[in-house]
């Protein structure tokens, strides 16, 4: 399932300001995949404390718990375009709406620890589709001269949900008394914390009937009419649709759909394209970046921050999310891809050099110095900064321009297969890590950003202003 990259028609290239509106709404429904991607996947960071102490569980077997919707997302976004190719893009929002609303409620009620793990499962599943078909559909519908702007709606709704779910969860927690495990509308905490999705998840539903199927779905299934009135739509009265309709046909007939054969060659089983797409992806998980979105809360009351306000300093790093991701879209098309890249990972090495020397004095009365609770709070916040605006939207940037048109489906599949692992491996690690040494667990994120420097300088090629069939 891929969008249509040849060239529009001339009349294709501007959609009149009363089209523009409605796509700008069709575009912004279809993202709140994206804003459920984010919210689910850092609601947990408000339960993590409460579900140990409920079921009384280590540090690994918590982990895992935290970490196993990982393998429902790697599913979910391996799946996920087959099933939309099969039954629409719609149908597959309105599946992956449905799986939300369930996960949400099971995670509110759990029975045990092990359904609680089931329910994250399938909240994942939904995480991994939504991962595809938001940025798949928006690309679809949208008028050509807007797709990049329209495109980016799906990352901010990401960041978006990630900060609504920790600003959910301190108010609640505010609600709760500051007990995660204090009774809350007949339930603990925590548990209404991973119920409230419910409401988003059901929205998302709901737009999902209030939107078109893509015109490439249709005319793959024989809808021609049909397609052309939705390009209308999108598009406004003053352009040749039978010339669009061809246009979109004659793409989908030359396409090459690309095989997990393709991508083998070189001395190291895949070719060395291959393999850099892998390292961005690894490189991108393994500074540690999802601890903060994760685990932020339980981190800062490992030190001594009162809960609430560890709550809240999670609810502040996700605005700064925001802001990167801000300052990323302004300037990715301006700068180029690699300078960001390399901006990004020097800021990375300051803020976790700083959070590993801030995290290696003993705690006095449960809690850091303040000199150096101070150091850890601010370095956190510059590490979030610099990630966002830099390796958070570039890397995705790159994955969908680096590799050759006749194997770039498949390769993006193993990049972003090889993303999913990477972080599973650094979610279910971390508190074990943490208990045996916090400050080291930081030297290890800060290596790899350190690595990921002569890694971008030496093999990465910057994609900036070069046609996709340029890339080799």
């Amino acid at each position: 399932m891929a969008s249509t990259s040849q060239a529009p028609s001339p009349g294709a290239r501007t959609a009149h300001p009363d089209h523009l509106g409605h796509v700008i709404f069709i575009a912004a429904a279809a993202a709140m995949g994206g804003f459920l991607f984010g919210y689910d996947s850092s609601v947990i960071n408000g339960a993590v404390e409460a579900i140990r102490d409920r079921y009384d569980v280590g540090s690994a077997v918590l982990a895992q718990v935290i970490a196993v919707a990982l393998v429902g997302c790697a599913i979910g976004a391996a799946t996920a375009g087959r099933i939309a190719d099969r039954i629409g893009r719609i149908r597959c929002m309105q599946i992956a709406a449905v799986l939300f609303t369930v996960s949400a409620v099971g995670s509110a009620l759990p029975f045990a620890l092990w359904d609680l793990a089931m329910w994250r499962i399938i909240g994942g599943f939904a995480i991994g589709m939504a991962s595809v078909i938001g940025p798949a559909y928006i690309a679809e519908v949208s008028p050509p001269a807007y797709r990049g702007r329209l495109g980016s709606f799906q990352q901010a709704a990401i960041v978006i949900g990630i900060a609504v779910s920790q600003l959910v969860n301190w108010g609640l927690l505010n609600a709760a008394g500051g007990d995660q495990r204090g009774e809350l509308m007949g339930l603990e905490a925590w548990q209404v914390m991973l119920g409230v999705m419910v409401i988003p998840a059901i929205l998302y539903g709901l737009l999902s009937f209030a939107i078109p199927e893509s015109p490439r779905f249709l005319l793959s299934v024989g809808k021609r009419e049909r397609a052309k009135e939705i390009l209308r739509e999108v598009e406004g009265k003053d352009v040749d649709f039978d010339a669009r309709v061809a246009e979109i046909e004659h793409a989908m007939h030359r396409e090459e759909k690309s095989s997990f054969k393709d991508l083998l060659g070189g001395s190291f089983f895949f070719k060395p394209i291959v393999w850099i797409g892998i390292g961005l992806s690894v490189f991108q998980q393994f500074v540690g970046i999802n601890v903060a979105f994760y685990y932020s809360s339980t981190l800062w009351q490992s030190v001594g921050v009162d809960p609430t306000q560890s709550f809240f300093y999670s609810f502040t790093t996700s605005i700064i999310n925001i802001v990167g991701t801000v300052i990323a879209m302004i300037f990715v098309d301006r700068i180029g891809r690699k300078p960001l890249a390399l901006i990004g990972s020097v800021g990375m090495v300051i803020g976790l050099a700083l959070e590993a020397w801030a995290f290696s004095f003993d705690l006095v009365d449960g809690k850091l110095p303040a000199t150096q609770g101070w150091v850890a709070l601010i370095a956190a916040h510059v590490f979030v900064l610099f990630f966002a605006l830099s390796w958070g939207v570039v890397v995705w940037v790159f994955l969908g321009e680096m590799f050759p048109n006749r194997i770039r489906a498949a390769a993006l599949g193993v990049a972003a297969s090889a993303q999913w692992i990477a972080n599973w491996a650094i979610t279910a690690s971390f508190p074990s890590l943490a208990d045996w040494n916090l400050s080291a667990t930081y030297v290890i994120y800060t290596i790899f950003a350190a690595l990921s420097i002569p890694f971008v300088l030496k093999f990465v090629k910057e994609t900036k202003g070069k046609a996709l069939e340029e890339m080799g």
